[in-house]
Formats: C-alpha cells, structure tokens, sequence
C-alpha cells in the first residue's frame, strides 16, 4: 500500500494549519454583519445547532475521506473518490475540489494583496487626514488601473505578484518546512492580534466620540450586535444564512480539508483534531470577531451610520479611518494587526 511522502511535524502544527485554513474574513467580517442582519444575539442558536448538526459532522466525513485518500497515497478528491468508490464517475465529481481551490487561491491572493497594501499605506500613515469617504474612494482607486493611490505605477497587480511569490515559496517549502511552520507562527499571532484589537473595540466606549455625536459609544454597538430578536427564529432565510455561514467559515465541501487530512499519520484521532481546530475557529469568530468591527465602528462613526452601511466592505473602507484615530504610533501597529487578522 502507497504511504504518504510527507505527514505533519506535530498534532499542534496540524490543528493550527486547519484553524488556519479556516479562520479568516469569514470570522472577522462575516459573521458580525451575518449576525447583525439575522435577529442579533438569537443568531448563535441558528448558528450553533448548525455548528452541531452540520459543521462538525461534515468535517468529520471529509478528516476521513482526506486519511483514507492519504493511505492510498491520494492528495487530491478526484483520486480519493476513484479508490473509494467502484463508478468512475465520482472522480470527476471530484474533481470540483480541485477547481474550487484555484478559485479560491486567486480570490485569496487578490485579498492578501489588498492586506499587503494596507500595511504598506498604515506604516507610510496614507491614511492620516482622510475622511472615511476619501479612504473609501482611495481603495477604489486602488482597484483601477487608470489611478493610482500612490506614484507606483499598476500598484495593484505589483502587490498581487508579490503575494503570489510568497505563497508560491511558502508551498515550494514542503508541508512541515512551508504550511506547518507558517502556520505556527501565524496562527498564534492571528489570535494575539485579534484579541489586541476586540479588547480595544470593548474599552473604548464612548471617548472617541466625534463632537455631535450622540450615538457614538461601542457598547451601543456590542448591544447592537448581541440584542437578541427571538422573532427572527422563525425565519427560514436566519437559518439558512447561519448554514451558510458555517459552510463558509469552516472551508467545508470545498476539497481543503481533504487535502490537509491526506497527510495525516493512520492512527491520528481525527474527530478529536477535527473538533479542535473547528471549536477554535468558532472561539476566534464569535468572541474576537463580534468585537471588532461593529463595535468600533460605531465607537467613532455612530450606530445609525453602522446600521445603514454595515457589510463585508467595511474591512478595507472603513477600518483604516477608525484606527487612524487612534495616533501616530498605535493606528499603524492596530493596521497590522488587523492586516494579519485577515491574511490567515
């Protein structure tokens, strides 16, 4: 029987990995505006039986599939579903999992090149005297190749190929010298970062309240977010975007986890590591990521600005103009971390 040329270092470089893999925009981003959308505080039932029910035992299924493809030295779906199952046609079923993964590597790639940008404007302080409407038209500028944030010639497409050379290299370092290591670094420093940035967003109350403003606190925007409106339970379209956001949170039916799980050793627990990397993906999105955005948000632009203009381009449009409040020194150290947050 084929064995796998490689396997991870170290459960912990594992679990990190896949925490890893998953814990990113979806927890900082969309899952406050999912929740603020769909019924507040009474989001987490939806959201949490669908954890239960769907989330953790799909990852289940596909930490198996992913080890039993991995024994017969498999590393892709197409292949794994070829040696599981006798028709031939499941392994062009498959083959979406390869398809989905290209996707979204340039989606991400493009997402981390934005990222990459952020930190070099926050160190350069691009931001600083900008309105949130001009650092919202800078990122739109950003986008065009007729215009240029900057006197960097096609800024853009020069950051996404050096996002590309770094992920190429990350990988070309092999699975414990490249993603492992990545990871254990990374990770861990997600996490630091993110809890740097949601004790800020819950201390900072009301003092960076612009004058006139009347609704400007950021426990008004945590009692925004969390206020829960039982009615909404009745609502199929609640449940259905608490599904959608477990799906899309835990990179699950996309044919990553597989990938991760062939390279695990046969007689690893797979629903123990499994359970560990999906509750710490859910720990980083329901208590770091619910106190970040939404919260500071409305600590400095107000709630009725938040609740008219909440969604997933507040990262990039907003959240420059919200840490630039915040000095000279912190506002280019709280642009990374936030960068970091989201490059995961």
């Amino acid at each position: 029987m084929a064995r796998a040329s490689e396997s991870w270092g170290s459960r912990t470089g594992l679990i990190l990995a896949m925490a890893g893999n998953a814990v990113g925009l979806g927890n900082f981003l969309r899952f406050p505006v999912q929740a603020v959308q769909n019924g507040g505080g009474a989001f987490i039932i939806p959201y949490l039986v669908c954890f239960l029910i769907m989330g953790l035992p799909m990852l289940w299924i596909e930490w198996s599939i992913g080890r039993f493809g991995g024994r017969h030295g498999h590393h892709a779906t197409p292949f794994m579903f070829d040696s599981m199952f006798k028709k031939r046609a499941w392994k062009y079923l498959g083959a979406f999992g390869i398809f989905n993964n290209v996707a979204v590597a340039a989606y991400y790639c493009y997402i981390e090149s934005w990222t990459l940008s952020y930190v070099f404007h926050s160190v350069l302080q691009s931001f600083s005297g900008l309105s949130q409407v001009e650092i919202a038209n800078f990122f739109n500028d950003y986008i065009s190749f007729e215009k240029s944030t900057t006197s960097l010639p096609y800024e853009s497409v020069i950051f996404y190929v050096l996002c590309l050379l770094l992920n190429t290299y990350i990988l070309s370092r092999g699975l414990k010298g490249g993603v492992e290591k990545v990871a254990k670094i990374g990770v861990p420093l997600l996490i630091v970062f993110g809890a740097f940035l949601a004790l800020r967003g819950i201390t900072l109350g009301s003092s960076g309240s612009p004058a006139g403003c009347q609704d400007c606190d950021t426990f008004l925007g945590l009692n925004y977010l969390w206020n829960p409106q039982f009615s909404s339970l009745s609502d199929p379209k609640v449940w259905l975007a608490a599904a959608g956001q477990i799906f899309f949170t835990l990179s699950i039916g996309m044919g990553t986890v597989q990938c991760y799980a062939s390279y695990v050793e046969a007689n690893e627990d797979i629903a123990l590591n499994a359970m560990s990397a999906g509750w710490m993906n859910e720990f980083v999105e329901v208590v770091l990521g619910a106190s970040i955005v939404i919260p500071i948000a409305v600590g400095y632009l107000g709630l009725d600005w938040v609740i008219e203009n909440a969604g997933f381009n507040m990262a990039f449009q907003t959240m420059p103009y919200l840490f630039n409040q915040w000095g000279a020194y912190l506002a280019p150290l709280a642009g990374f971390c936030c960068v970091s947050t989201h490059w995961q």
